[in-house]
């Protein structure tokens, strides 16, 4: 197992569920359990990175892709994960299926797509040329142990970028 296949094979669910979205548009309690069970999987996925894969992408990256460093992918990141969350936070203010509700979903949409392309572009590509493969193979093994303890959910919280990167560095 490699923390890098995992999170790509992640991303294709993340945008397959959001796909799933569309066909039950006229199904508002089809929406509903798929809105929620993707919910969960962004929120616990993002946590799961934060806990396990940037730590040590900022301990042996050097930037991947069009990225000055490990930092910086890593801020952005973080930042990715926050705008996620809020855009999670609005959907849920609003009754599923509304206008307002489908608005939020596609503010959540872009979001994780716009993280999910950095992320592959740069943050994997870094972590693939520097992390050894025990070292991925550990990493995923942590990460897909508290993705399962978590498949409930668990509570959204963001981070503040510059104080995530300054603790984990």
């Amino acid at each position: 197992m490699d923390i890098t296949e995992l999170i790509l094979t992640q991303h294709h669910e993340q945008r397959r569920t959001f796909a799933l979205l569309d066909e039950l548009a006229d199904e508002p309690a089809g929406l509903a359990a798929v809105w929620e069970r993707l919910t969960i999987l962004l929120e616990v996925h993002a946590k799961a990175e934060e806990m396990f894969f940037y730590p040590r992408l900022l301990k042996v990256g050097t930037g991947g892709g069009d990225a000055d460093s490990a930092e910086s992918e890593t801020k952005d990141a973080i930042k990715d994960h926050n705008e996620i969350r809020d855009a999670i936070a609005e959907a849920a203010k609003h009754e599923v299926g509304s206008e307002a509700w489908w608005k939020a979903v596609r503010e959540t949409d872009e979001a994780n797509s716009d993280h999910m392309a950095e992320e592959e572009r740069e943050d994997l590509v870094d972590f693939r040329r520097h992390a050894d493969l025990q070292t991925r193979h550990e990493i995923a093994v942590q990460f897909i142990v508290y993705e399962n303890q978590h498949a409930q959910g668990i509570a959204p919280k963001d981070e503040d970028p510059d104080r995530y990167v300054a603790e984990h560095s």
